[in-house]
């Protein structure tokens, strides 16, 4: 080997893979790995080490989470069923999220064949629990199945709808999607409510017509959501530009909409802000999401929750990024220039606001001054809290909501 110049790195191609089959498989099934070198497959376990985890699996092109993906959707095509189990140890250790295992394990279905991802199911199934992760029961009866539709009116909305009883929508944030609402919708559906949550235009699996959107174009969405799903008047519960929307329908449309949430929401902006959104806007034009989604996620979440739980983190920025940029864009027009002020003293249902301590986008002082002009509404505010408060202080958010339930 060529003698490398002083102070530079002395390592080889095949420290450079060992220390990438480590950093993915553990260092304990690499010692056992290593300690079974013998004179007929040592050559073997170097070729490996030097070509694919070094070559392959040192190339910048793809993160290391793609790559373990894409290794277990390529070990259930092939069938190799013992480097399915060993990868999927590895990235369940190495902290990739279930949810994205069980997408790839889904995707697998269609392209694998239906056996073969029941095969990895079980597999996996197994495999989990050996680790000792808990999974926990998931019934197929009417409070647990989540059936999901379009809407027959346009711009289609993809629509979520599971349980049974009281009738409750659930509206996401700018940037988010239905899946923000998966934990409280499991277990209002478990305690005695039908709940139904959708897609904004621009947003997850809805259409994206062409921008810009104006709040009342997002409010006509939502009534005729209610109207179409014919179980109104409904609880609403909108977050951030969901409570928004909310405003807009219990104002124009009271006989819709039988109680309010408002949460981490404002009914308008000060011009400050506006001139904020507007930025915001030309950035995404100019550069995409990408270009606004670590400011997006320090404002959805503290500084500590972010350090605590970065898997509710990556996967609230995964969401944001597979938004249509062009929808985005398209909803902050309508964010930006949201003016409830008028309308909210109209309002007769009763009205629960909640707001996070610790929200920078839409401060308690916002959810206050709703309440000011909307006399009689309650006030609820989530101390460790910033701005998606149903993903930071769950608990929390669903007794608020609860206890509100209940008293209407």
């Amino acid at each position: 080997m060529m003698d490398t110049p002083t102070g530079h790195d002395h390592t080889d191609a095949f420290d450079h893979g060992l220390r990438n089959r480590r950093a993915v498989l553990g260092d304990a099934w690499v010692e056992r790995s290593l300690a079974q070198a013998n004179a007929f497959n040592a050559d073997f376990q170097s070729l490996i080490t030097r070509y694919a985890w070094h070559e392959i699996w040192g190339r910048p092109g793809l993160d290391p989470r793609t790559r373990r993906l894409l290794v277990l959707g390529m070990t259930i095509a092939q069938g190799r069923w013992e480097e399915f189990e060993l990868h999927l140890r590895a990235a369940v250790a190495g902290g990739l999220a279930l949810d994205e295992i069980k997408e790839t394990l889904l995707q697998s279905a269609i392209y694998c064949g239906v056996p073969a991802a029941n095969t990895a199911f079980k597999l996996a199934v197994d495999v989990l629990r050996q680790m000792g992760v808990s999974l926990e029961p998931r019934p197929l009866d009417p409070a647990h199945r989540v059936s999901q539709h379009r809407t027959f009116s346009t711009p289609e909305l993809h629509v979520l709808r599971q349980g049974r009883g009281t009738p409750v929508v659930l509206s996401h944030a700018l940037g988010m999607d239905v899946h923000m609402w998966d934990a409280l919708a499991r277990s209002l559906a478990e305690h005695g409510c039908e709940v139904l949550r959708y897609d904004h235009r621009g947003h997850g699996q809805s259409a994206c017509p062409p921008g810009p959107y104006a709040m009342d174009d997002l409010v006509a969405d939502a009534a005729r959501v209610v109207r179409e799903w014919g179980r109104g008047p409904v609880v609403w519960v909108g977050l951030s530009m969901g409570g928004m929307v909310g405003q807009g329908l219990a104002a124009g449309h009271p006989d819709l909409v039988r109680a309010l949430v408002i949460a981490n929401s404002t009914a308008w902006y000060p011009e400050a802000a506006r001139a904020s959104w507007a930025q915001r806007i030309a950035t995404v034009q100019a550069q995409g999401l990408e270009a606004i989604a670590e400011m997006v996620m320090g404002r959805y979440f503290h500084e500590g929750f972010r350090a605590a739980h970065p898997e509710v983190e990556a996967a609230a920025r995964a969401t944001l990024l597979r938004t249509d940029p062009q929808g985005y864009v398209a909803c902050c027009h309508a964010v930006s220039q949201v003016d409830w002020r008028k309308a909210l003293p109209s309002i007769a249902c009763p009205v629960l606001v909640i707001a996070g301590a610790r929200d920078q986008g839409t401060p308690v002082a916002m959810a206050e001054a709703i309440v000011q002009a909307r006399p009689g509404a309650k006030l609820v505010v989530l101390e460790e809290a910033s701005h998606i408060s149903v993903l930071e202080q769950p608990q929390a958010f669903e007794q608020a909501v609860r206890e509100f339930l209940g008293s209407i």
